[in-house]
């Protein structure tokens, strides 16, 4: 038996409100916030796993509000946002962990950083070479590992 669960109408409120002050929109580079149209879509769309996580997170925001969050005037948002920071828990990273990856894999994002908007693989994504010497440690200690009795 399949046990689904999906996001309320005032729980989506309240992630549309929590994700644009986690990133708001920016004139400046062009790019909406996290609470854009198409943003929100791909994170309910993409839930899965995480939906127990980010009802839980949602309801704490909402118990810490005292109502919804969407309907707590903006000063009172942040000092609500700041407590839930502090006493979130792993709802909380979880929440901010979808809002994140949604966001940053929305081309209009992708671009405002000049990247290709392609996926990662076949061709791949040349990295600046580094010190590979700072792997030595961790060289060693497999080694180490390899040679016990």
């Amino acid at each position: 038996m399949t046990d689904h669960v999906s996001l309320t109408p005032r729980q989506r409120d309240d992630l549309r409100t929590i994700a644009a002050m986690i990133i708001p929109a920016s004139e400046e580079y062009r790019v909406p916030g996290a609470d854009d149209d198409i943003i929100q879509a791909d994170i309910i769309a993409t839930l899965g796993r995480d939906t127990r996580q980010v009802v839980a997170a949602l309801d704490h925001l909402a118990r810490l509000a005292g109502m919804p969050l969407a309907d707590l005037e903006p000063a009172a948002r942040d000092s609500v946002a700041q407590q839930f920071r502090s006493a979130g828990g792993v709802a909380a990273a979880t929440l901010v962990r979808v809002v994140l990856q949604c966001y940053y894999r929305d081309d209009r994002v992708l671009g405002s950083l000049g990247l290709e908007l392609r996926a990662p693989f076949p061709k791949g994504h040349v990295l600046p070479d580094g010190d590979w010497s700072l792997l030595d440690p961790v060289k060693a200690r497999a080694g180490a590992m390899r040679r016990a009795p």
